[in-house]
């Protein structure tokens, strides 16, 4: 057995005794202390909807929209004015770059613009052909050439590190079906 092999199996035989059986509903992340939820391994799960103490709509428990959500109103203190709708949603694809969008009460910024992405935005997929609801995250992280998106109901991978372009002054978030992203605002 050569040196890589038996590295492979000592590293297979650990793993076979570390449990990745996570229950629905279980806490697998945090940030802001706002926890991340596990949703299964089928996205189209719904477990019911979550509301707060005072009747505001945070969307169907462990999707992505009520993590999202959650997150703007335990960290922010902020309620959308429209608060339903699938991932997608959330972007208003007939306004133009840095507009407010007044159904969700924040600034827009599209995908392949000037604003660069901050950390606390809202970064907003459009409809795929494996997902016609699209998909929302956070993002918690901007490097010179990246951010990390922490997101919720995309299995057990709850932060996804993401390329960001910049040319002549122009950001883009380089991953397919990005629309933009969502900004509070004081």
């Amino acid at each position: 057995m050569n040196r890589y092999t038996l590295i492979l199996f000592v590293c297979m035989t650990m793993l076979s005794f570390t449990s990745f059986n996570f229950e629905i509903g279980q806490v697998i992340d945090r940030y802001y202390d706002v926890p991340v939820y596990f949703n299964g391994n089928n996205f189209r799960n719904v477990n019911g909807r979550n509301v707060t103490y005072d009747g505001y709509n945070l969307g169907l428990k462990y999707q992505c929209v009520e993590y999202v959500k959650r997150f703007y109103f335990e960290v922010y203190g902020h309620k959308m004015p429209n608060s339903y709708g699938h991932a997608k949603d959330l972007f208003d694809p007939e306004l133009g770059d840095k507009e407010y969008n007044a159904e969700r009460g924040l600034m827009q910024y599209r995908n392949t613009r000037y604003e660069k992405p901050q950390e606390g935005d809202i970064l907003v997929y459009g409809r795929s052909p494996n997902n016609p609801f699209g998909h929302t995250g956070i993002i918690c992280e901007v490097g010179e050439n990246h951010v990390v998106l922490i997101q919720q109901n995309y299995g057990t991978k709850t932060r996804q590190k993401l390329t960001l372009a910049e040319f002549q002054g122009i950001y883009t978030v380089a991953d397919y079906d990005v629309l933009g992203w969502l900004r509070y605002v004081e």
